[in-house]
């Protein structure tokens, strides 16, 4: 497949929202360009005593809703336009979450492997100090995302404090449990997804309980979404991870699996109960009720779509489906909960952290979760209500939906601030 550009394609599901909401070129224009792009040069003394020069972005899409707030990511193929995209992504899901935040992303182009951990420290400190002028606890507020983590996070919350002389535990998000993270926030995003395919289920099948389950990628999103989907009485017949899967129709012990997987690297090694084991494409067609894509972007293609037997698919990766695959999908009934609504229980957590961090931690982790519970159930309810009630469903999705309510509100808080 030719490689898409990430930006190309935003500004492409931007234009038809804008289109199927009425809206004016005008609007497109002003929301299809960030509001700021900052590009940063990243010298790294090298444990040999080298220096190596990285390159680093931080994109503020939009800040009608609040401050900017998106993750950081760490990789050798990032580009400038993927950073801008991911940020507008951001803008929307943080609307369709009904969160008080604008879209913002962060990159570094490197290959976190290959660095040791004091230039790994290093390589952080020095990124977040050069963007440290247009972060802030009310102005931008990173997060992990691909190869990086909470103890990332606290080199940045640390090199804040430092440049700004003071404890500034909000800056940052997914940060450690003993500086103001939240346990939850690790287990939210699979959480999440899991909630949203219960809800589904309800509409589709009358309930969860005895359906059967796919997971493709078996990380922290997929391994939790199994895990909570398991709990709430599904059966979960195969997982996979990037070295392959296993089927078993009597159903898998999200826990077992995960252990044997901790242990040995991969899910193929577990051997309780397995039928079969099956590639990491096949996984996509087996005939469940259920598929939850948690591993990577563009899976489900035109090639592979018309071969999905699933009912309901549960995004918790981003971007796992492509524009021509969901039109396939459309056709043929099968209900896909869009990324953005999906797997925003990340960010819901984070939003739950940077308020707990603001009033001095009173929340508690029973609390934390309650909450992201009933904010999933909520916004799922939105979603499918304006899906069936304003739109035709033979022709759109709820993507459409969850894009239309996502870009109105931004619009809305746009116009009441005299943007447009």
């Amino acid at each position: 497949m030719a490689h898409r550009d990430p930006y190309e394609e935003a500004k492409k599901q931007l234009r038809q929202t804008v289109d199927l909401l009425g809206l004016g070129d005008d609007i497109y224009v002003m929301l299809a360009v960030p509001e700021r792009i900052i590009q940063v040069k990243i010298p790294v003394k090298m444990d040999d005593g080298s220096v190596k020069v990285f390159i680093g972005w931080r994109s503020q899409h939009n800040s009608a809703l609040g401050p900017y707030k998106g993750g950081v990511r760490y990789h050798p193929d990032v580009t400038m336009n993927e950073v801008i995209a991911l940020s507008m992504w951001m803008t929307w899901k943080n609307s369709l979450a009904g969160l008080p935040y604008g879209g913002g992303k962060g990159g570094v182009r490197v290959d976190p492997h290959m660095l040791s951990k004091s230039e790994l420290e290093r390589l952080s400190r020095a990124y977040f100090e050069a963007i440290s002028d247009i972060v802030g606890v009310d102005q931008d507020i990173p997060a992990p995302d691909v190869y990086t983590d909470p103890q990332v996070m606290t080199w940045f919350f640390d090199q804040y404090s430092r440049v700004k002389r003071g404890q500034y535990f909000g800056v940052v998000t997914g940060k450690p449990l003993d500086l103001g993270g939240l346990y939850t926030r690790i287990i939210s995003t699979g959480y999440g997804t899991a909630i949203t395919a219960r809800e589904a289920a309800k509409k589709v099948f009358g309930g969860v309980e005895g359906r059967t389950v796919a997971v493709q990628g078996y990380g922290n999103a997929g391994y939790y979404a199994a895990k909570f989907l398991h709990e709430m009485g599904a059966k979960v017949v195969a997982v996979s991870d990037s070295r392959g899967g296993i089927y078993s129709s009597k159903g898998l012990d999200p826990d077992d699996v995960k252990a044997v997987k901790n242990k040995t690297g991969s899910v193929i090694y577990y051997e309780k109960g397995v039928e079969k084991k099956i590639g990491i494409d096949e996984i996509l067609e087996l005939d469940v009720d259920i598929l939850i894509p948690a591993a990577i972007e563009n899976v489900i293609t035109e090639e592979n779509a018309d071969r999905i037997k699933a009912k309901i698919i549960a995004e918790a990766a981003n971007g796992p489906t492509t524009p021509e695959a969901e039109d396939i999908l459309t056709r043929k009934g099968i209900v896909v909960i869009p990324d953005i609504l999906a797997n925003s229980g990340g960010v819901i957590v984070s939003h739950i952290e940077w308020a707990n961090n603001r009033i001095g931690g009173l929340i508690t982790e029973e609390e934390a979760k309650q909450r992201l519970e009933n904010k999933m159930i909520t916004n799922f309810a939105r979603v499918w209500d304006y899906w069936n009630k304003k739109l035709d469903t033979s022709k759109h999705n709820m993507r459409t939906a969850a894009y239309a309510i996502a870009v109105e509100r931004v619009v809305n808080a746009m116009k009441l601030r005299g943007w447009i």
